[in-house]
């Protein structure tokens, strides 16, 4: 995209935004102009908050919870909201990401994947639009490639995701035609936190033959977030094709 889209005038709320590619998509949201609420889990996120708002000259506020906390995830946007004001963009992007396979998870392993993976964007959503009241929004989940095209390794993540992206596309129908809600499927964009580097796939596992950059990933999210009202209920893979192989 040789533009990005413009944001003044829109609200934000990010997830796991105080590291990685959540801090990527606060950068992004506040560049193209849109107040941001930078959502954290233990990594405190309130340095990039002032970050922003100096060098943007945009409303940005960081704030604390354990998404695992069904009642901290619930409550999140109506935190925001009072420090922000009106919230119409939801930016579903905390994540945790095992590497368990099925014999080896355990039940605490899946309870934790799928309450920071799935319940907590159901739950936030559910806020969201009760917050948005009938006015105009958008959502965007954050998914993976796996999601679409379930197989047995991360078996717990890879569930939840395929769950979120279930619950995408029933929340683009249930929130229509006010809130638009798309997701985002990812591949090889980051190497995982913990991951070593014979861990790191090679870029050759996709057609494109490469990894895709933060850049790309955040034009696609602003893309989603500002592109035509007309699209609800997408799931954009951003993973060099990965998905077809």
């Amino acid at each position: 995209m040789s533009t990005r889209p413009d944001l003044h005038g829109h609200t934000a709320l990010i997830t796991g935004a105080g590291r990685r590619l959540g801090a990527a998509f606060a950068r992004a949201v506040a560049e193209a102009g849109g107040g941001v609420c930078l959502h954290y889990g233990t990594t405190p996120a309130e340095a990039l908050a002032r970050e922003l708002a100096e060098a943007h000259g945009v409303q940005a506020v960081a704030l604390q919870a354990d998404l695992a906390d069904a009642q901290a995830a619930a409550q999140l946007v109506d935190r925001a909201a009072q420090q922000l004001g009106e919230i119409d963009l939801l930016v579903n992007s905390a994540s945790i990401f095992g590497a368990s396979t099925f014999a080896d998870t355990d039940v605490p392993a899946w309870q934790q994947h799928i309450a920071v993976n799935l319940t907590a964007p159901f739950l936030l959503s559910q806020a969201f639009a009760r917050h948005r009241a009938g006015r105009p929004g958008a959502i965007v989940n954050m998914l993976d490639w796996r999601a679409l095209r379930p197989g047995a390794d991360h078996f717990a993540y890879t569930i939840s995701k395929a769950g979120l992206a279930a619950l995408t596309q029933s929340l683009a129908q249930a929130l229509a035609p006010s809130i638009r809600v798309n997701g985002l499927a990812l591949g090889a964009i980051l190497p995982a936190s913990d991951a070593t580097s014979e861990e790191i796939p090679p870029a050759a596992r996709s057609p494109l033959g490469r990894w895709g950059t933060l850049q790309e990933t955040c034009d696609a999210l602003l893309f989603l977030l500002a592109g035509p009202d007309f699209i609800t209920g997408e799931i954009l893979h951003l993973d060099g094709g990965r998905h077809l192989t």
